[in-house]
């Protein structure tokens, strides 16, 4: 079995991820090839849909989300995701159990003798009415019948698991501050989410795992799990395994990987890229050495944008009055210093309409 070293398996996930050379496609087909973006920040996805795509124009997404063919939602890891309505609505019935456990995981004690199919039926009688409502609105309209549990654990319930809600704009649209009003998806998108698999089946577990190989690979399993959170997912793996490769990584796991994947080069050059505050393309994955070191490996939890340099991260940005500032987390060369300060301007350009729009690189730590 070979064996793919980290900068190897680095270039791979950068053309997995269109960081390696901007691609010309559609913004709905990048978002359904990278399985969504994660987007708790409302205005992130924008900056890595840019450091993706040539002449990306934010307005694209905008209208994707006012048309009803991308959607805000609690998905992957209970985190909120902008995603395809069409996966939306397939993957949604298999996240179920995971949602429910995630948000017990952080408020059982809160939710403590609520019977949670109960909580479901008032939250949608609540809801039939046809009027988005914000967590905590719904929330307080739900309360009196559970008058011991906290209400925030009561919204939080309703809002990330029992129901499928999205987050209606203007919430995610360009430039647009607004908060979140939650919506059931079939009042939205005009039909129900798709209903779970036959027992003893798996077909999204499967589709996600190829569509995680397109985006991700090469992977192991638990780095799967990790991008995803779901449990269940070995025999998912096991259904599809007969259509993947392995490989194996330095420290010996195995890596499964779609066949015709692109794995360029090791020694393929990778240009500096901006990624967005909780960018999939480091969050993806359980061993995230590929694309960053250990000692950075917090940053990527804490909503630090990062700038790959050489196709790791390398720096930290950020952007005020219209100024990028890029924070080196190591020496850059003078190649790489001009290279980034490139970058960050045209970022700088695109944050600002062109208008003004100006780049910093402060110096290197000592």
């Amino acid at each position: 079995m070979s064996v793919l070293d980290a900068r190897a398996l680095n270039r791979a996930a950068l053309a997995r991820q269109l960081l390696l050379a901007r691609a010309d496609r559609p913004v709905l087909d990048v978002v359904a090839h990278l399985g969504g973006l994660q987007a708790q920040e409302p205005q992130e996805p924008f900056v890595g849909l840019w450091s993706r795509l040539r002449d990306f124009a934010p307005g694209t997404l905008s209208d994707l989300l006012t048309g009803r063919r991308v959607v805000r939602t609690h998905l992957m890891r209970r985190t909120v995701h902008l995603v395809t309505a069409d996966d939306m609505l397939a993957w949604r019935s298999r996240h179920d159990a995971m949602l429910r456990g995630r948000v017990l995981g952080t408020y059982r004690r809160e939710l403590a003798g609520v019977d949670l199919d109960e909580l479901a039926a008032a939250g949608r009688a609540v809801l039939a009415d046809g009027e988005p409502r914000s967590t905590g609105e719904l929330a307080r309209a739900v309360a009196g019948r559970w008058p011991d549990a906290a209400p925030r654990a009561l919204g939080e319930m309703l809002v990330a698991a029992l129901i499928p809600m999205v987050q209606l704009p203007p919430r995610g649209l360009w430039r647009t501050r607004a908060g979140v009003r939650n919506a059931p998806v079939a009042a939205w998108l005009g039909r129900e989410v798709d209903p779970p698999a036959p027992p003893g089946t798996d077909p999204v577990g499967a589709a996600l795992v190829r569509r995680y190989l397109a985006a991700f690979g090469p992977a192991a399993s638990a780095d799967l799990r990790a991008w995803c959170g779901l449990a269940g997912l070995p025999a998912a793996v096991a259904a599809v395994r007969g259509e993947l490769v392995s490989f194996r990584d330095e420290r010996g796991r195995e890596l499964l990987d779609l066949p015709d994947a692109p794995r360029p080069d090791p020694g393929t050059p990778a240009p500096p890229r901006f990624l967005p505050a909780f960018d999939n393309a480091v969050l993806g994955y359980q061993d995230r050495g590929r694309v960053i070191d250990d000692a950075h490996r917090g940053l990527s939890v804490t909503g630090a944008r990062l700038v790959l340099v050489d196709g790791r991260v390398g720096a930290t940005w950020t952007v005020a009055d219209g100024t990028v500032t890029v924070t080196p987390l190591r020496r850059l060369t003078r190649a790489e210093r001009a290279e980034v300060a490139e970058e960050g301007a045209a970022l700088a350009a695109f944050l600002s309409d062109g208008e003004g729009g100006r780049v910093r690189v402060a110096a290197a730590p000592s």
